[in-house]
């Protein structure tokens, strides 16, 4: 489950900050020791989302991003209020940067998979957001204009605006959860120093002395086989594929 979450925050402060209503350009503010340093939200986000993608989500604290930027923690309280503030700030700050070609003219599948695709490098590119609950999203100009260019994707289907919506939520949410299981596949295998595979191969001996396969026949076939065609339990790419293209073929209903 998500330990994070969107719009968790002042509703004002996290509005004003995401669209820099009345901000001052010329707003500095320098470390009480040490040399004299102009900060702005823009740093204090780019630091954080750095030692997110490092270090992930739990290591982004005011003090330690503080410390990365070399000012005492009472300083970054001047340009956000706090953790719940900055996480808004992280996410429609990686939603703006997403590349954003153009599919227009393409069969709607392809457009479609092209969003996924977006998706997919946003979180392999900041794997910590895949772990942020969006269910408040943070109302940014950056999750706007993403939000606008996705749904560029769903014109011309003939379905209607709820529709739309709930398509690209399904699918959404689709890349968020195979970004998880891909995330946490990893980690096992940064954990355990061993690939799925070795894994298994270490285990066996142990496993064929507690399990009874006779009591599990299906379990044991089917396991079998697609273990010996993915060559390991869980293929992260493979579950996208073939995950994807069952969410495409599920819209293909709705468009038939």
């Amino acid at each position: 489950m998500p330990t994070e979450r969107t719009s968790a925050g002042d509703p004002a402060h996290t509005l004003r900050l995401l669209w820099r209503a009345g901000e001052d350009p010329a707003a500095t503010a320098a470390p009480r020791r040490g040399p004299r340093r102009a900060l702005s939200v823009e740093a204090v986000v780019a630091t954080a989302t750095a030692l997110a993608d490092a270090e992930g989500l739990e290591a982004v604290t005011i003090r330690r991003v503080a410390q990365e930027l070399g000012v005492v923690p009472m300083s970054l309280y001047t340009y956000v209020p706090g953790k719940a503030e900055l996480l808004d700030l992280m996410m429609d700050t990686a939603y703006a940067a997403m590349p954003r070609p153009q599919t227009t003219g393409r069969p709607w599948r392809e457009r479609v998979r092209a969003i996924a695709e977006e998706n997919r490098e946003l979180f392999e590119r900041h794997p910590w957001a895949a772990e942020v609950s969006t269910a408040r999203p943070p109302l940014g100009p950056g999750l706007m204009a993403k939000y606008e260019h996705e749904l560029t994707a769903f014109q011309d289907m003939g379905l209607s605006d709820v529709q739309t919506d709930d398509c690209l939520t399904h699918l959404l949410g689709f890349v968020q959860g195979w970004a998880r299981s891909a995330a946490d596949t990893r980690a096992a295998q940064v954990d355990s120093a061993m690939s799925d595979r070795q894994w298994w191969q270490a285990n066996a001996p142990l496993l064929e002395k507690v399990f009874d396969a006779e009591k599990y026949p299906t379990a044991v076939r089917v396991g079998s086989a697609a273990g010996d065609a993915h060559g390991t339990a869980y293929d992260p790419d493979h579950a996208y594929e073939f995950g994807l293209e069952r969410v495409l073929d599920s819209f293909q209903a709705l468009v038939a």
